[in-house]
């Protein structure tokens, strides 16, 4: 479907299946889309929806009667006629033309539909995908409803190599796919190469054809990672709205790996580390990452049916990401966090990404997210929910022990939570605006109580 509305000059906006309700309402509307391409058995997810500009519906696998308001189109309509032959849009298609829509994952407020020119894709699936050649098979763990998933296809497409497109993520089920598809290349994205870590030695660790791995952040030990698996290890600075913009040599090739290495500042682009006014940050010192690019249209125009916040993102000139990271004195970037999830406590910036890099190094921690709670005056402390792996307990004075021994002391959590299962975004992502706003709950393990109770060493 991708590639006929491609080739067609049209646009697509590709959704979540999982969204349902106020969400997918939301996107739907927002996208201001006049056809819906859709399997039967999502259909009943729209039951009750204001479908905004929606005319028409391509149902595969058979619809009937699914409401008298839009025209319900068989899946036969996708083919070509019989006899047909492509005709070229009309008129053509160009650079900055756009191509598609992604939703973020709209953790903190509605979704934000992304639009990506055509350049912007190219450069996005070329440059990501950096590291293929023609004899490489490239596996996507990511769906098409994600952008790092849906330039896969334009990016081996360009490289004359092959992909392979699969389901969620499963640590457990990784290995065997690698095998079965003869995969050579790959993405980690977030805890993925973590999970891997974590999990009892065995002999697939190195009986597979893997060698390329894009991992994107640099989890706490990629040097152990690579050695482990056999593999090479990339990464690079990237989002929905941003192609890759810093990007790293082999990692095994990096003299001084320290915490969020991103590597360095690609040709063709202008990054600056900026503070709240958009003056530049010294050497060392955090501050958000903005960018333009010498080639237009590259990055994203902005957010299609939302100016305000194309406006807040396009100042001065320049794209703001949102995230905030440091620069050495030879020029290597390194991620710190989000701007919205940096923990402010008693004067000092506190990194919830290195934060929740330390937790994910105890054996029994699946999942973390570390944030701020408020308590008296509006003082804010680090708290972490975190979610033990299966069968294991986190007991929260063992986990202090064990950070106490890797991270300086102001940085180390006075609140743990410990949940079953992290909430999670439509799109996989932990929800911590959620945990925010519930707050300490009364299962919250308090450091301080500890101590006034003398049954903490922490």
């Amino acid at each position: 479907v991708a590639l006929g509305i491609y080739y067609a000059g049209a646009v697509y906006a590709p959704l979540n299946p999982a969204y349902k309700g106020a969400l997918l309402e939301h996107a739907i509307g927002l996208a201001d889309a006049s056809l819906l391409i859709a399997h039967a058995t999502y259909l009943d997810q729209l039951e009750g929806l204001a479908l905004g500009s929606l005319k028409s519906i391509v149902a595969i696998g058979g619809a009937e009667g699914l409401r008298a308001d839009v025209e319900v189109l068989s899946g036969d309509v996708l083919g070509p006629p019989p006899g047909s032959s492509y005709v070229p849009p009309d008129p053509p298609i160009e650079a900055w033309d756009v191509h598609s829509i992604f939703f973020t994952s709209g953790t903190t407020g509605p979704s934000k539909a992304v639009m990506s020119t055509h350049a912007h894709i190219y450069q996005m699936a070329t440059d990501g995908l950096h590291f293929l050649t023609s004899d490489d098979r490239y596996m996507s763990p990511s769906a098409f409803f994600h952008i790092a998933g849906a330039y896969v296809l334009w990016g081996v497409i360009a490289k004359s190599a092959t992909a392979v497109i699969v389901g969620r993520f499963k640590a457990d089920e990784f290995w065997d796919q690698i095998d079965r598809t003869g995969t050579t290349g790959t993405i980690l994205i977030g805890a993925m190469a973590d999970f891997l870590l974590k999990a009892p030695p065995g002999p697939k660790d190195r009986d597979h054809n893997l060698k390329k791995v894009l991992q994107q952040p640099v989890t706490h030990d990629p040097v152990a990672f690579a050695e482990r698996f056999g593999v090479e290890i990339y990464t690079q600075f990237d989002m929905t709205e941003v192609g890759p913009s810093i990007i790293s040599e082999p990692l095994s090739h990096v003299s001084h790996l320290d915490k969020g290495y991103c590597g360095k500042k690609r040709d063709g682009f202008e990054v600056r580390l900026v503070d709240e006014n958009d003056c530049e940050v010294p050497i060392g010192t955090p501050g958000e990452l903005s960018v333009r690019c010498d080639v237009p249209w590259v990055i994203t125009p902005g957010y299609f049916g939302m100016p305000a916040a194309t406006a807040t993102a396009w100042r001065n000139g320049w794209f703001h990401t949102g995230d905030v990271l440091k620069q050495d004195e030879d020029g290597n970037y390194y991620y710190v966090d989000r701007t919205k999830d940096v923990i402010r406590r008693r004067g000092e910036n506190i990194s919830s990404y290195e934060v929740e890099t330390e937790v994910l190094s105890h054996p029994s921690v699946n999942a973390v997210a570390a944030y701020a709670a408020l308590v008296q005056n509006g003082e804010g402390e680090v708290m972490i929910a975190v979610e033990p792996k299966n069968g294991r307990e986190v007991n929260p004075q063992s986990l202090c022990d064990h950070l106490l021994g890797r991270m300086t002391g102001f940085m180390v959590p006075r609140f743990i939570r410990t949940v079953a299962e992290l909430p999670r975004s439509a799109t996989d992502k932990i929800n911590k605006a959620k945990l925010r706003e519930e707050g300490v709950t009364s299962d919250t393990w308090d450091r301080k109580e500890a101590d006034l109770k003398g049954t903490s060493e922490c």
